[in-house]
């Protein structure tokens, strides 16, 4: 059975309950939105701890404060996005995108001259070491572990090769095998500690960890004074390249020569035995007749010359290039 409210100014009862739930809010209104401006502030002030935001390329390894530390089971992994996880515990982010780092080494070379080596190294996480990574090297692996252990392997590579070798004719060949000897590094234990102690968590190979893409040799840096030598070496091996080069032009000249000298020889020899005089004075006849009939000026006496030839007076213009004379001057006939 319902209770009501008499009338108020023609308005209809108004049921009791609802009265009473209406006086409740307004009596505890304030102290409910005093407790969601609390709730609110906690949340806002809790979320950078509680919310993690894996980016795109990472994954994140879990610190349990009170569950045992580093979970290492690779199927726990935080992957990308918003994770939620407890106040009193961490993520770890790793980048599992290829990534690229630079370090420089000091070296000696086989002849003792100290130098400096850039090496660029391009590598890559497995995810499913990332967990054994953290524990056993932390972040900083690349600072702590693969980088010292390539620089031990450069000098290596380094010391069976001279500076002149390092600096011009061998570097292709350097980096290759700092590559191979890198390569059978990640095959070995990353630690090694004496028989007895426990520390078989170290003794991972570092392929298991990492993929190694490549080593580039970006530069090599050597004294200058040991430079200039290399580059004043170099210069005088191709001046003496240049001399060799001359000394075998000439002898091939002179080769040349001598046999040009036999066939002359060769071809006179011929020729002066296939000639007579009376073909000589024939040849000289026809020779004669060509110049009678050309319209140069000349003077041809027919008589007993040398050799029984024509006598022959005066030059020909246009076989001389010489501009004909004007008038009656010296040397100027008319032929009869």
């Amino acid at each position: 059975m319902k209770v009501y409210l008499g009338p108020v100014e023609g308005k209809p009862p108004v049921p009791l309950t609802r009265s009473r739930w209406r006086r409740f809010l307004e009596y505890r209104m304030p102290l409910l939105t005093l407790y969601l401006m609390v709730a609110t502030l906690i949340g806002v002030l809790l979320a950078p701890f509680v919310l993690v935001t894996v980016p795109s390329g990472y994954v994140g390894v879990m610190w349990k404060r009170f569950r045992g530390g580093t979970v290492v089971d690779p199927r726990q992994l935080k992957y990308e996005g918003l994770r939620f996880v407890w106040p009193w515990d961490k993520v770890f982010l790793y980048d599992m995108r290829v990534q690229s780092a630079t370090e420089t080494y000091t070296a000696i070379s086989r002849d003792g001259i100290s130098l400096t080596a850039s090496i660029n190294i391009r590598y890559r996480l497995k995810p499913e070491a990332v967990p054994k990574l953290h524990q056993v090297v932390g972040p900083n692996y690349m600072t702590s572990l693969v980088g010292p252990e390539i620089g031990n392997r450069m000098r290596e590579v380094i010391a069976q090769y001279t500076a002149e070798e390092v600096y011009s004719t061998k570097r292709q060949e350097i980096q290759n095998n700092i590559r191979k000897r890198v390569d059978a590094m990640l095959g070995e234990s990353m630690m090694e500690h004496p028989e007895g102690e426990d520390y078989t968590q170290y003794r991972v190979p570092l392929n298991d960890l990492l993929n190694l893409i490549d080593t580039l040799i970006l530069g090599i840096e050597l004294p200058t004074a040991v430079v200039t030598a290399i580059n004043r070496k170099i210069e005088q091996h191709y001046i003496a390249e240049e001399y060799k080069f001359r000394v075998v032009r000439e002898v091939r000249e002179s080769e040349r020569k001598k046999i040009e000298a036999e066939g002359i020889h060769a071809f006179q020899q011929i020729v002066s035995q296939g000639i007579s005089d009376s073909y000589l004075r024939w040849r000289g006849i026809e020779a004669t007749v060509q110049l009678a009939q050309s319209s140069n000026t000349k003077i041809v006496i027919v008589g007993n010359g040398k050799d029984g030839l024509p006598i022959i007076f005066g030059k020909t213009p246009a076989a001389s290039g010489e501009k004909e004379p004007s008038g009656n001057a010296a040397g100027s006939h008319q032929p009869y």
